[in-house]
């Protein structure tokens, strides 16, 4: 078994995936008529280029929905990539954990190939060709994908919208699985803005950063309710406890 499994959504959208890694991470490449998106470079283990170019010629621009290590580990890669401008500090090496927690977690966590050294595993630093920032719009050509800013999983997290195929790209704000809003860097009432906000929008097809592809467009309507019902409780704060919702759970 490789590192990456790579799918097919459509004759031009794949998702590659990190199913050796706990959180089974997601990313997505996105062709156009003149430029590839790939949304998310995952954890960095294995070279996500040499996936990537098998499947497009464009040139590649790399974008992360949140700018967590399993997220961007493959941006050193790509000259190309974005940003959003409330994560920028991330990435000149004041991430909020430690890169010895990370390099144990990498080592717990995953099934690593034999000669990967996780001594050796960096938290990606670097300068974004472009900082984004909402309602922000990036032409592939022929494509148009529109930029939601998202906080609440963290500071800049984005949401990307493809108005025209229903496409929405969810990152960590919405997936089957753990939610974690309990980290210092989180905010729970701005998730549940996020939340607000993304269902609102027409969706299609949910495509999220971790765990099950197959996430229908209602788990968006039946987070927010959660959320709302939490923060009518008086319990939408850091401490309060984890909630399980079955598909999905919360953890604040």
């Amino acid at each position: 078994m490789g590192w990456f499994t790579v799918e097919k959504i459509d004759e031009d959208t794949y998702v590659l995936s990190e199913y050796r890694h706990w959180e089974e991470t997601h990313c997505y490449l996105l062709n156009g008529k003149d430029r590839s998106l790939l949304i998310d470079t995952g954890l960095g283990i294995c070279s996500i280029y040499d996936e990537v170019t098998r499947l497009t010629e464009l040139p590649i621009m790399a974008v992360a929905t949140h700018v967590h290590w399993d997220h961007i580990g493959g941006h050193r890669y790509f000259a190309d990539f974005f940003a959003h401008e409330e994560e920028l500090d991330w990435l000149q090496g004041k991430f909020p954990l430690p890169v010895e927690a990370v390099r144990k977690m990498v080592a717990d966590r995953c099934e690593l190939p034999k000669d990967f050294d996780r001594n050796a595993y960096t938290i990606f630093q670097g300068t974004p060709a472009k900082v984004l920032k909402e309602g922000d719009r990036i032409d592939l050509g022929g494509r148009i994908v529109k930029v939601l800013h998202t906080p609440g999983h963290s500071p800049g997290h984005m949401c990307f919208w493809e108005q025209e195929r229903g496409y929405l790209f969810t990152g960590d704000l919405v997936y089957c699985g753990t939610l974690f809003a309990n980290y210092p860097s989180t905010d729970p009432t701005a998730y549940l803005e996020s939340l607000e906000k993304i269902s609102a929008l027409p969706v299609q097809k949910v495509l999220p950063g971790h765990h099950s592809l197959d996430v229908q467009p209602d788990l968006i309507e039946r987070m927010r309710e959660a959320f709302c019902r939490l923060k009518a409780n008086g319990q939408l704060h850091h401490g309060s406890g984890s909630f399980d919702y079955g598909d999905w759970s919360l953890c604040l």
